[in-house]
């Protein structure tokens, strides 16, 4: 799926729930959100998304810290509306710029996208704090804001912005702060 149609579903949901809280979306379009113990070792699942039927849920693991349980549920989204088919996807770890699994990459982007607007992104950069603060600021883990700072660049707009790429954030020890 492309880039801009992922980023148009973010914006016209947004828009059409007038609210960009992914659980208020998700209430909104019948897709139930439990919270739910999965355990906080490297192994662990962080989310899923479910639908059988007229029935949707997204599950996230409340063991986590709440900034990374913040964009577990739009990813969760993201499957939920992208991928409607009846199955099963499970969230494992936000596979940042990994094209390997296709349906993971575009929840990736629909979150990326849904979280962080662009106009704030840039409102961001324009302050020229350093990125650890610009994430802070933007209040979403350095590794989402350097997703959507490297979809901002493949749609061809020059940034020039210190930035990390950490593939597998999600696997870190998550009692470690961030910075």
């Amino acid at each position: 799926m492309l880039v801009e149609l992922i980023k148009r579903e973010s914006n016209r949901l947004k828009m059409k729930y007038r609210t960009n809280d992914p659980e208020e979306v998700c209430h909104a379009m019948n897709i139930s959100v439990k919270y739910t113990s999965m355990g906080s070792s490297e192994g662990s699942c962080k989310g899923f998304y479910m639908a059988n039927s007229r029935c949707k849920i997204a599950v996230i693991n409340n063991d986590l810290p709440a900034h990374i349980q913040r964009i577990i549920l739009p990813h969760e989204l993201g499957h939920g509306v992208l991928h409607v088919t009846p199955a099963l996807c499970t969230f494992h770890e936000l596979t940042v710029l990994n094209e390997s699994n296709r349906l993971e990459y575009e929840a990736n982007i629909f979150a990326a996208e849904f979280m962080l607007n662009d106009d704030d992104v840039f409102d961001a950069l324009q302050m020229r704090l350093g990125f650890f603060q610009t994430a802070s600021l933007l209040e979403v883990p350095p590794e989402l804001l350097d997703f959507k700072i490297r979809l901002l660049q493949r749609e061809g707009h020059k940034i020039t912005a210190p930035y990390i790429g950490n593939a597998d954030f999600l696997k870190r020890d998550i009692s470690k702060p961030l910075h």
